[in-house]
């Protein structure tokens, strides 16, 4: 559909696990009306598994699907849905952890990156999944910033991502790996790549000069080496390299203190627990992650699959909804 002449914005959702609050939370975002004025969404995955979480939720849609994105339609009014058989004969149960259900929310969600890159939708959102099901599925999935790399042919250190909620935005350097292994990962390129990733992404969104802050490795960032010297020898020397290419990038900066300092349209954060640790205390539940680095505008939700309420009714989508004003304006402007 368009407005004004102009076409908005085509959003692809996938499911996620269908044992989990993925295809509730996907239903009642496309059925949320903050979102379908913002885009015009299809959801990607199983009918049937729609159809059972939407008799769970008391929800009545009119859907409508479709077996291949190139036959996508984007007049009515009803629910879109790309339709997957994943599941195939095998039964879905709600709640439980089984590896049919992390083939499905994998491949839920590459069909969705798929139609990406052939230009049916301009972005995708990912329903929340269950590493433990792709795990038995005999997968290899260490989160969406390597997967979604993998799906468009890019290298996993490569893409990274951005924790967004209210006006903040976190990037990370490292993600799901041990603590000992992204010690490892925190080299003067990877810190470079990050940066200039995060000033990409930021003025994709549309911020002409942005602004980042960069946090150290050690605490207090090191003490000038009395706790460490990564500051020194690797993050500092990768913050110079940037700004001697024009990026406005400062730091670095103790993570403890970091995000007290006001001004910066983003924080990049070298370890997991760094970033995720204020997001998930200052926004729990409706932060967007957008993975940043690829030909595809990306996100995620920054909560799990919640097995435990599934098909309760409990579930919102503030996640989703968050995602998708966020990848909004970016499509707009490719």
């Amino acid at each position: 559909m368009s407005v004004g002449g102009r076409r908005r914005p085509r959003i692809a959702i996938a499911l996620g696990d269908p044992a989990g609050i993925g295809p509730e939370i996907a239903l009642k975002a496309a059925l949320d009306g903050r979102l379908t004025e913002l885009c015009d969404p299809v959801l990607v995955g199983s009918r049937e598994v729609l159809e059972t979480h939407a008799r769970r939720c008391a929800l009545l849609p009119r859907i409508e699907a479709f077996a291949r994105a190139a036959e996508l339609s984007w007049e009515g009014d009803g629910v879109r849905l790309l339709d997957l058989d994943f599941t195939g004969r095998e039964p879905f149960a709600l709640g439980e952890i089984d590896a049919a259900h992390g083939r499905a929310a994998v491949a839920a969600a590459r069909v969705a990156i798929e139609a990406a890159l052939a230009g049916h939708v301009d972005a995708v959102i990912a329903a929340p999944q269950t590493e433990l099901a792709i795990r038995q599925a005999g997968i290899d999935f260490d989160g969406h910033p390597s997967f979604v790399a993998r799906c468009t042919g890019l290298a996993p250190e490569d893409v990274f991502l951005m924790l967004c909620f209210d006006e903040t935005r976190i990037v990370h350097a490292t993600l799901h790996v041990s603590l000992r292994r992204a010690l490892d990962l925190v080299t003067r390129e990877r810190v470079g790549r990050a940066i200039r990733a995060t000033h990409a992404t930021l003025v994709r969104l549309g911020l002409a000069a942005p602004r980042i802050a960069v946090s150290g490795l050690n605490p207090h960032a090191g003490e000038q080496g009395l706790f460490g010297d990564e500051e020194q020898r690797v993050i500092g020397p990768a913050i110079e390299a940037a700004r001697a290419d024009g990026i406005a990038v400062e730091g670095p900066f103790g993570a403890d203190t970091m995000f007290h300092r006001r001004g910066y349209d983003a924080y990049l954060v070298m370890l997991h627990d760094q970033g995720h640790i204020v997001a998930k205390t200052l926004a729990n539940h409706r932060s967007a992650a957008l993975t940043i680095g690829t030909p595809v505008l990306f996100s995620s939700v920054a909560h799990g699959s919640a097995l435990d309420i599934a098909g309760r009714n409990l579930a919102n989508a503030e996640a989703i909804v968050e995602a998708a004003r966020r990848l909004v304006g970016a499509a707009g402007r490719r």
